[in-house]
């Protein structure tokens, strides 16, 4: 640290009443302007809330683990690191930004603790592998009768596995990003990225065809991708506001990620 930031350290400081008054925009610009770490947690610990709707979001996309802790301990170390690297001057706001490295890092937790169990993997497996057999043989994402035929099994069967392989699904389609990414090729969307003109053009590039396939699904699908992945809601407050059934939201999100990954996995590899 330089002795001019040293300086800036010691000259400001904050009382615990002056804090609370402060809004985290203000936090963000005393914290960016000072570097004084006096105002980094108070500024982590106004997002906490988020970390905790993110872990129960994800409880709900697969509920048979309860490591609500890990995550919320995971999201928090995301959520600190994200304050030093969150540029406010982006025009993004802070919550868009993090909740997508949280997400990330939750995922990450996910295969390291390696909540799915073996029967769900390989039964996503057969569904990834069916659903991508019969998207190129029909040119169309087909209908869950359809898949229970390929696979064998009554259309009651499939909805359920279908909902009990959501998380492997998210796991997938954030797996098929980092494939692009480390051979070269674009990543999601960042506000923290370089301002250079390609890495702007394929992100672009990328944002408009995940617009496309997001477009792609039927209503009910993009209202649950919507509903979850921009306003946070969890499964249950989904289930809620659409008024049908918790595992009913499960299969509307997995089916969705589903064609999510068959659309953009076909724009990736440049596959018809």
């Amino acid at each position: 640290m330089t002795g001019g930031a040293v300086s800036r350290q010691a000259e400001e400081s904050w009382t615990q009443a002056e804090l609370d008054a402060m809004s985290p925009e203000e936090l963000f610009q005393a914290y960016k302007r000072t570097g004084n770490e006096e105002l980094k947690w108070p500024l982590v610990m106004r997002y906490a809330g988020l970390v905790k709707t993110i872990a129960l979001q994800v409880r709900g996309v697969y509920s048979s683990f309860a490591q609500v802790d890990d995550i919320v301990n995971e999201g928090l170390l995301t959520l600190a690191g994200s304050v030093d690297k969150f540029d406010p001057e982006k025009g993004i706001k802070f919550e868009t930004y993090v909740s997508k490295r949280i997400r990330g890092a939750v995922i990450d937790l996910a295969r390291r603790q390696d909540w799915v169990p073996r029967s769900v993997r390989r039964k996503a497996r057969e569904i990834d592998q069916a659903s991508g057999e019969l998207f190129s043989e029909l040119g169309r994402y087909p209908t869950d009768q359809e898949m229970a035929d390929r696979l064998g099994i009554s259309q009651g069967q499939y909805q359920e596995d279908l909902a009990n392989s959501s998380m492997c699904n998210v796991l997938s389609l954030d797996a098929l990003f980092e494939d692009r990414e480390q051979n070269g090729g674009a990543e999601l969307p960042d506000s923290a990225a370089d301002d250079r003109p390609e890495d702007v053009m394929l992100q672009q590039e990328l944002l408009d065809t995940l617009t496309k396939a997001v477009a792609s699904l039927r209503e009910n699908e993009q209202t649950v991708i919507s509903l979850y992945y921009h306003k946070n809601l969890s499964m249950k407050e989904i289930a809620q506001v659409m008024e049908v059934s918790e595992p009913r939201i499960s299969q509307l999100h997995s089916r969705a990620i589903q064609k999510l990954k068959l659309y953009m996995n076909q724009y990736m590899t440049g596959r018809p």
